[in-house]
């Protein structure tokens, strides 16, 4: 019985080997640099950039590390003015989340810089509680990149808290316009660029999608 009958041709095989040549080379190095990455520590990660997803992964975070058993702390900077469903569904496990929306609307909206920074700075009060607890695992900052670009808080204030944190503490902080300064204290971070938005096209925010 031939290759054709059988259903595999010459050309299908030889892909398929390549395939399986290349995937082999590719385990070897993914193999080790899992062997060369050994140290366990907490990790601040950072997700900025125009585009959208940056809570999102943020609060998908959140809920990995429930899902792990970990005690979860977050403080939203700016936002506030109204509910997220991020927020309705974290507050429905009050034993395992701490949920704190500490702003009052996006900057264009409350255009009052002194208030604006009275708020951003109760919330980094809130989070330096959350850095503080060996017992919370996880703290997510939402929109703290907003609060330090505007100048609401001092960067190196902010940086010096992060590094006094417990040492398995994992940090996530999200919002546009991320300073050089704390991006080099990072361990991981995710600049997001936009390639299409349903709002360019005169598509309405929604619930369950925009928030």
């Amino acid at each position: 019985m031939n290759d054709d009958i059988k259903g595999t041709t010459n050309s299908d095989q030889d892909i398929n080997d390549r395939h399986r040549v290349r995937m082999a080379r590719k385990k070897e190095v993914v193999d080790a640099k899992i062997k060369d990455a050994q140290r366990v520590t907490g990790v601040i990660v950072i997700n900025t950039g125009n585009g959208k997803g940056k809570s999102s992964s943020g609060f998908g975070m959140a809920i990995r590390a429930m899902g792990h058993g970990m005690k979860v702390g977050i403080v939203q900077f700016i936002k506030g003015a109204m509910s997220t469903g991020e927020e309705q569904f974290l507050r429905r496990f009050p034993d395992e989340v701490s949920f704190h929306a500490m702003g009052e609307g996006y900057t264009w909206e409350t255009q009052n810089r002194e208030r604006d920074i009275e708020k951003a700075e109760a919330a980094w009060a809130k989070g330096r509680q959350f850095l503080s607890d060996p017992t919370i695992g996880l703290v997510v900052f939402d929109e703290l990149n907003i609060a330090l670009k505007y100048h609401y808080l001092d960067v190196q204030k902010v940086i010096a808290d992060l590094q006094a944190r417990p040492e398995m503490q994992h940090v996530v902080i999200t919002g546009r316009g991320a300073l050089p300064d704390l991006i080099e204290i990072a361990d991981t971070v995710t600049e997001m660029q936009v390639i299409k938005h349903a709002f360019k096209d005169g598509i309405a925010a929604q619930a369950g999608v925009e928030w």
